[in-house]
């Protein structure tokens, strides 16, 4: 119970830091509406070409362009969550202290980046979705069960999210810098979540390839869920495999990192 209160505690910490950038929100909620109006535009002209591309109506196609928006710094698809203070504090070596913290370091950062999460979605995703939904026809479920459904898969979403940048943040015990790990966290992030084209629509073998990525269980998993497009049990079971997988990875390495931490200039 004393562990739960405390990675609460760093949880509610997260969602209070973001929420003092209220200026950086605002803006945050202006950019994603007006991405959102650019692809929508663009998905409708190709879906006029292309209908049901993926599986999509124009309906679901709309949705699905919203709902990335809403997700996109929730997800830190392009990254800028825990793995940028977190490689920051690698660099510097101040991840000492938090090595000497009587708690486990990869809850701790989760902890955080849940809190994080969390606020983006409230103070950041939910208006643009809300505006996608007054202002086009969007295809939304009408009864609760696939809302609950969705809401399982957000939290799955955000762990797997995490266990891919921390992953990546831990790579700076090595490299001492992050900059082209998060280049490359970042492309990889828009690309292989569907942040710019659903996954569904990806044709062959690549597509299929996509589609087991564990990006791919940041967006389409959940709009999937949401529109009613595959059995939520099994988004279940695709997103928590692969958070299982993640976090593994992430404590053998972060294992491998500290078991010499060697602090840069002392």
């Amino acid at each position: 119970m004393g562990s739960a209160r405390l990675y609460a505690a760093v949880a509610a910490g997260g969602f209070r830091r973001y929420a003092t950038y209220r200026a950086a929100t605002v803006a945050g909620v202006f950019t994603n509406t007006v991405f959102g109006l650019i692809l929508v535009y663009t998905y409708l002209a190709l879906w006029e070409e292309r209908p049901h591309l993926g599986g999509y109506d124009q309906a679901q196609a709309v949705t699905y362009v919203w709902l990335g928006q809403c997700l996109y710094a929730t997800l830190a698809i392009q990254g800028g969550g825990a793995e940028k203070d977190l490689m920051e504090r690698i660099r510097t070596g101040e991840i000492a202290v938090d090595l000497y913290r009587p708690a486990d370091l990869q809850l701790w950062w989760l902890a955080g980046d849940v809190g994080r999460a969390l606020f983006q979605m409230l103070g950041r995703g939910v208006i643009p979705f809300a505006f996608g939904a007054v202002f086009f026809p969007m295809a939304l479920p009408t009864s609760v069960v696939p809302w609950a459904a969705f809401v399982v898969t957000l939290l799955l979403a955000t762990v797997v999210s995490f266990a891919l940048r921390y992953l990546a943040a831990l790579s700076a015990f090595w490299l001492m810098d992050g900059m082209g790990v998060n280049q490359v966290l970042m492309i990889t992030g828009i690309f292989f979540s569907g942040m710019v084209l659903p996954l569904n629509a990806f044709p062959g073998v690549f597509g299929d390839i996509v589609r087991v990525l564990p990006w791919a269980a940041q967006i389409q998993m959940p709009a999937d869920v949401l529109m009613g497009e595959t059995d939520p049990l099994g988004a279940f079971a695709f997103q928590a495999a692969w958070a299982v997988a993640l976090l593994a990875a992430g404590r053998l390495l972060q294992s491998a990192a500290t078991r010499r931490v060697v602090v840069q200039g002392g």
